[in-house]
């Protein structure tokens, strides 16, 4: 079952970086009913569906000047979001679990999510039976992310009417093994809006003016392997039946929407640009196929089938974004970033 936790990072595309980190804790969460399931990795990973959203929407554009026709520009850059104090850790009393798991001691608590502390494990979890007998127990994972990454490639083109046009393409990629395969296609509208002033008005603007709109949507699928405990046996009275689980696999899908004006003065070889506009960010992610959870003190197991489900609005809000474009043969791009997670964006890029 380390597995789980591993899907959860892998469409950052950083996932073999994190794989020696998934060890038992986070993967024992598939033991519970699939409601309380949800609901503990939904707040265990609630940092990183937020920051990874934050990220996808950064780093489009640090310029509002646009391209001449077929003019072109490739780019690689990497956003960095940061954890607020606020989401660094849940109380596991407070999300809703039902009575067939709480902590082991009631004075223990508070767990951290992924953006948390890295160096303490969470409380351990008792699983109850429907007559609360006690039937296992696991420990909630320690934090793994306090920057949440998020790589981008991108190219950009010059279009008519003084238009950008942006793809962000990653082709189905797959890592094999632990990790699954990712891919992540995206698209961006920029448009100058100086073009509209006359007369004076257009001599007199001393900057670059345009609006943006762009579009990203990243898939993830990863097989997973969760049998049943050694030992275990159907429990007769479950009414699924169904014990193959070898179509067991994470479906997982996040898609980004940004829309902004962005305001920049070319100064020789230097461009400062601020940009400000609305983003949201949604997440979909879920475990599909058949999974054995122990259900009882006799060592007996239902089966679940789909029993991880999370589909939730993880970005919604104001964004400003405020940073630089400096042309040296190769650009360099930075930028930092003020919205529902403050963030940084940095990278390089070359064209003409």
């Amino acid at each position: 079952m380390k597995k789980l936790y591993i899907t959860l990072i892998a469409f950052m595309l950083l996932a073999p970086a994190f794989k020696a980190n998934a060890q038992g804790g986070f993967s024992d969460i598939i033991k519970v009913s699939p409601g309380d399931a949800t609901k503990l990795v939904q707040a265990y990973g609630d940092p990183l569906f937020k920051g990874f959203g934050v990220g996808m929407n950064s780093g489009w554009a640090n310029t509002a000047k646009t391209k001449k026709l077929l003019h072109f520009e490739l780019r690689i850059t990497a956003s960095g979001a940061f954890t607020p104090n606020s989401d660094k850790s849940f109380d596991v009393t407070k999300i809703g679990l039902s009575d067939g798991v709480g902590p082991k001691d009631p004075s223990q608590t508070i767990a951290p999510t992924i953006g948390g502390e890295r160096n303490n494990d969470g409380p351990v979890m008792n699983i109850y039976d429907a007559n609360h007998n006690k039937v296992d127990e696991f420990t909630l994972p320690s934090g793994k992310l306090p920057l949440i990454p998020s790589p981008q490639v991108q190219l950009t083109v010059g279009l008519v009417q003084n238009t950008d046009v942006t793809v962000r393409l990653i082709p189905k990629i797959n890592f094999g093994g632990d990790v699954g395969s990712v891919s992540m296609i995206g698209f961006g509208l920029k448009h100058d809006l100086t073009q509209y002033m006359f007369g004076k008005a257009k001599t007199l603007v001393p900057f670059d003016l345009s609006v943006l709109l762009a579009y990203s949507r990243l898939n993830l699928d990863a097989s997973l392997n969760v049998k049943p405990q050694d030992g275990a046996v159907h429990d007769p009275s479950d009414p699924n039946t169904n014990n193959d689980f070898s179509n067991q696999h994470t479906d997982a899908h996040f898609t980004s929407f940004l829309a902004e004006a962005i305001i920049s003065k070319k100064l020789l070889f230097f461009t400062p640009f601020l940009a400000v506009g609305y983003n949201t960010a949604h997440a979909d992610l879920a475990a599909i196929g058949n999974y054995p959870v122990t259900t009882n003190a006799n060592g007996e197991y239902s089966v679940y089938t789909d029993p991880i489900n999370i589909n939730e609005k993880t970005i919604s809000g104001f964004r400003a974004d405020i940073g630089f474009q400096l042309n040296l043969g190769i650009r360099i791009f930075a930028s930092a970033s003020l919205a529902q997670y403050k963030s940084v964006n940095a990278g390089i890029g070359f064209g003409f």
